[in-house]
C-alpha cells in the first residue's frame, strides 16, 4: 500500500516533467511528423498511466470533491488525455491519409477530418471534464447557428464548393485550365477558400470554389500533358481542295514542333466563291510549346502555298491572276524563281544586286524522289541546295534532328568551310532545290575577295547555333576563323 501511495506522489511530478519534456520535443521536431507522432504517442501513454494509477477514467463524469493539488491534477490529466488522443489521430491523419499519392490535393479533405476529430475531442473534454451539458448546449445554440449561417452563407459555399472539387478532382495542382469566363492558367493552389492561378503574363489569379463549381471547365492537362491545336487559313481558288490539301499535308509533315502521332490532318472547312477554307489540326507535347508551333504552321504553310503558286483569299483580288507575273505564267515556273530564293539566304545578304543576278543565272534546278538521299552522315557537300518545293529530313544513327521545308537550304558549311554534315539528308517528299556549286561561288569570290569576311561573320552564327542544336552535348573545338577557312577552301589571297 505504501508503495501505491509512493507511485502516486511520485507521478505528479513526473508528469508535470513528462508534459515540460513533450512540450520541448513538439517544438524540436517541427519539421518531422514522424517524430512529432512518436512524441504524441509518448505522451498519451503517460498520461494513460497516470489516471489508471489514480483510479480515474477519462470516460467518468466526476469532479473531485476536494479541489487539491492532486485533484486539479486529475482534471488537468484527464483533458490531456483526450486532447492528446486527438492530437495522435491528427498525426496519423497527416502522415497516412494521401489520396492518391498526392498529398497537396488531398490537404484540404485532411483539414476537414482534423476539424471533425479536434471537435469530438472538445465536446468530449466538456462533458467528461468539466461536466457540462453537451446536448443542452447543442439545442439552444441552434439559433446561433442559423444567424451565423446566414453571415458565413458566401464562405461556407466556397469551403463546401472546395470540398466538392477536391472531392471530384476535375483539375490537381500543376494543370492548365480555361474558365468559360476566359480565366485561364496554371493551377498552383486550391485552398478552403479560392484557387490560385498563374496565367500566361504571369499574374495571379484568385477564383472563388464556388464560381470554379458552377462554372464550365477546360483541363488542358487532361488526360495527358500534350494538347491538340486548330489553325484556319483561306486560300484563292486556283486549282482543286484536294491539292490545296496535299499541300497543307505536306507543309504539316515539315514541322519540327508538333508531334508525328498522332498524325496532323487537314479539312475542307467550306468552298464559295472567295476561297477555300481549310483547318490544319495537330498535337503538340504541352501546352508551353503551343506559339512557337503556331508560328511555324503558319510560316510552312505560306512558304508550301507560295512555292506552288497558291495565294491567300481574297474577297477583291481572288482570281488566277494573283500568281502571275509579267512573263505570264504562274510563279511556281517563273525564271526569277532562283533570284528571290537567293534574297531568303542571310549569309548571302551582302551580295550586290548585280552579284545575286550572276548568281541566279549559274544555279542549276535539281529534283530529288521520296526516300533519295541527297548527302549522307560525315559527307562534306560541294555546293548549296535551296529547297523550292518538298520537305527534307536530317537524321543521325536513325533520331530525326530537325526537317527542312521550302526557302531552307543546305551544304553551307561544307562548301564554304569544308564542315561534315551532321547527319544523313534525306528526301522525304518529290523534292525540288536549286544549286549553286563550288565554281560558281569561287568566281565569284575571286572578283571580291571581301565577300568572304562579309559571309563569314553571318554564317559563323548560323554554324554554331546549328552545331549546338543538332549536337548539343559535343563540345565545340576553337578552329581557324571562317574567313580564313574560305579563302584557304578557294586559294584566295589576302587583301
Amino acid at each position: 500500500m505504501s508503495a501505491i501511495i509512493l507511485a502516486q506522489d511520485v507521478m505528479v511530478p513526473l508528469l508535470g516533467i513528462g508534459l515540460l519534456f513533450i512540450v520541448m520535443t513538439w517544438f524540436l521536431f517541427e519539421h518531422s511528423k514522424v517524430l512529432r507522432l512518436l512524441s504524441q504517442v509518448l505522451l498519451f501513454i503517460l498520461l494513460s498511466v497516470f489516471l489508471y494509477i489514480h483510479d480515474s477514467t477519462p470516460f467518468a463524469r466526476a469532479i473531485p470533491e476536494t479541489m487539491n493539488v492532486m485533484g486539479i491534477a486529475l482534471l488537468t490529466a484527464k483533458a490531456a488525455w483526450w486532447f492528446a488522443g486527438s492530437a495522435c489521430l491528427v498525426g496519423l491523419v497527416r502522415i497516412f491519409l494521401i489520396f492518391e499519392r498526392k498529398p497537396r490535393e488531398a490537404r484540404l479533405l485532411q483539414d476537414l477530418v482534423v476539424a471533425v476529430i479536434y471537435v469530438g475531442a472538445i465536446l468530449a473534454a466538456m462533458t467528461y471534464v468539466l461536466n457540462v451539458p453537451v446536448g443542452t448546449l447543442v439545442a439552444t445554440s441552434g439559433v446561433f447557428a442559423i444567424i451565423l449561417g446566414l453571415a458565413l452563407q458566401s464562405t461556407l459555399s466556397d469551403v463546401f464548393s472546395g470540398i466538392a472539387l477536391n472531392l471530384g478532382r476535375p483539375y490537381t495542382v500543376g494543370d492548365s485550365i480555361l474558365v468559360d469566363d476566359g480565366a485561364e492558367g496554371r493551377v498552383v493552389e486550391t485552398n478552403w477558400r479560392a484557387t490560385h492561378l498563374i496565367n500566361g503574363a504571369n499574374d495571379l489569379v484568385i477564383i472563388p470554389n464556388s464560381s470554379l463549381a458552377k462554372a464550365r471547365l477546360i483541363n488542358r492537362s487532361s488526360p495527358d500533358v500534350s494538347h491538340g491545336v486548330s489553325l484556319r487559313l483561306r486560300f484563292a481558288i486556283l486549282t482543286t481542295p484536294a491539292a490545296v490539301v496535299e499541300v497543307m499535308e505536306t507543309a504539316l509533315k515539315g514541322a519540327n514542333s508538333i508531334l508525328e502521332v498522332p498524325s496532323p490532318s487537314v479539312k475542307i472547312c467550306g468552298v464559295d466563291a472567295q476561297g477555300i477554307e481549310l483547318e490544319l489540326s495537330f498535337r503538340i507535347a504541352s501546352l508551353a510549346d503551343s506559339v512557337r508551333a503556331n508560328n511555324e504552321v503558319f510560316d510552312l504553310a505560306f512558304r508550301h502555298a507560295k512555292a506552288q503558286g497558291l495565294p491567300l483569299a481574297d474577297a477583291t483580288t481572288a482570281s488566277a491572276s494573283a500568281l502571275v507575273g509579267s512573263s505570264g505564267m504562274p510563279a511556281a515556273r517563273d525564271p526569277r524563281t532562283a533570284w528571290r530564293l537567293l534574297n531568303a539566304i542571310p549569309f548571302l545578304a551582302s551580295l550586290t544586286e548585280d552579284e545575286k543576278e550572276t548568281l541566279s543565272v549559274a544555279m542549276t534546278r535539281r529534283t530529288f524522289r521520296k526516300g533519295d538521299v541527297i548527302a549522307r552522315q560525315g559527307e562534306v557537300m560541294k555546293s548549296i541546295l535551296i529547297l523550292r518545293s518538298g520537305i527534307a529530313s536530317i537524321d543521325c544513327n536513325g533520331i530525326e534532328l530537325m526537317r527542312l521545308s521550302p526557302g531552307d537550304w543546305l551544304g553551307e558549311g561544307g562548301l564554304l568551310t569544308g564542315t561534315e554534315e551532321a547527319g544523313n539528308i534525306t528526301a522525304l517528299t518529290t523534292l525540288v532545290a536549286y544549286e549553286i556549286d563550288h565554281d560558281t561561288i569561287g568566281a565569284l569570290l575571286q572578283d571580291r575577295p571581301s565577300i568572304a569576311d562579309e559571309v563569314s561573320a553571318i554564317l559563323s552564327r548560323r554554324l554554331l547555333d546549328e552545331k549546338r542544336r543538332l549536337a548539343p552535348t559535343d563540345t565545340i573545338k576553337p578552329t581557324m576563323s571562317l574567313a580564313a577557312r574560305i579563302r584557304q577552301i578557294f586559294e584566295i589571297g589576302d587583301l
